[in-house]
């Protein structure tokens, strides 16, 4: 007897391959873009490209996630001034409560 040589019989394989490669491709994208914290139960901010036109920032409050991306637009209102904040040479951030006698300096 001879066998019928099925032309399809391969594609099962090539399709097994595929669901494997396609399983590794987004365990590297979920580990590579850090998305295991976005699972966690823990409140934070991630600031991506801080100080330029491309900055993001992402919120997580609780079960709320906040994207906000930075615009060129300036923001106006009323408000008073709380302090100022400083940026040293080596990165660190210094934030100097304003003095509530002292007129706000520009």
């Amino acid at each position: 007897m001879e066998e019928d040589d099925d032309p399809l019989a391969g594609m099962a394989n090539l399709f097994d391959v595929a669901m494997v490669f396609a399983v590794a491709l987004m365990v590297a994208l979920v580990s590579y873009l850090q998305v295991p914290a976005l699972l966690k139960e823990n409140d934070y901010t991630v600031i991506t490209n801080p100080g330029t036109p491309e900055m993001e920032i992402v919120v997580k409050q609780g079960e709320e996630i906040k994207h906000y991306e930075a615009s060129q637009s300036q923001g106006a209102g009323q408000g008073e001034l709380l302090g100022q904040a400083y940026r040293l040479p080596d990165g660190r951030v210094i934030y100097v409560p304003a003095d509530e006698a002292a007129p706000p300096q520009e």
